[in-house]
């Protein structure tokens, strides 16, 4: 069952963060469909967090699909050549956003080698922000599509990830966020 627009605007990004694990992420990109299960996690809180985009209210042409509904996709150019895909969460102008770090491919697997100019599948295809895009089609011409369309979507298929299986963790580069580097706002499993 596809995830609706309300789930993603829960107030709680760190919860939606926890919950995503075990949720399956797709794509349709040029007819051709792609997905897996979603591994790997990180939340951006919004105005308040360092590390995050829209720190201090920060609006700028790159990050104001943070700023929308949540239920979007936000999609930025990361050192010139990764695009890195994120969930906008929370209700217009609070921008909460989530990070989606890695996935375990279930779907369009041969797809996701070419995509990626691999021969062979090796599971560390999928594990990184960039690699997740690139597997899955998703580019910077994609940001702000729907999480629930035809494009880009998530279905909850009722697996369960149990909290002991579950890491949490500080996030992975973002060291000039002074302190907030520190906060557990990683998860996986």
């Amino acid at each position: 069952m596809k995830l609706s627009s309300t789930y993603f605007q829960n107030d709680d990004v760190l919860f939606l963060a926890r919950d995503l694990l075990g949720k399956s992420l797709f794509t349709c990109i040029d007819g051709q469909i792609s997905g897996g299960i979603i591994s790997e996690t990180e939340a951006y809180k919004g105005t308040n967090d360092r590390a995050s985009h829209a720190f201090g209210g920060r609006r700028t042409q790159r990050n104001e699909m943070m700023y929308a509904d949540g239920g979007v996709i936000y999609v930025y150019l990361c050192y010139g050549m990764h695009h890195l895909l994120n969930f906008v969460t929370n209700r217009a102008d609070i921008p909460d956003a989530i990070l989606i770090r890695s996935i375990v491919p279930t779907h369009g697997e041969e797809l996701m080698l070419r995509r990626n100019g691999r021969a062979q599948s090796s599971p560390q295809m999928t594990i990184g922000p960039g690699r997740v895009s690139k597997a899955l089609g998703i580019t910077v011409n994609h940001n702000g599509a729907s999480l629930n369309g035809p494009l880009v979507w998530v279905e909850d298929r009722g697996l369960q990830i149990p909290d002991s299986q579950i890491k949490i963790t500080p996030r992975i580069g973002v060291d000039y966020a002074g302190d907030d580097a520190l906060l557990p706002y990683r998860f996986s499993y």
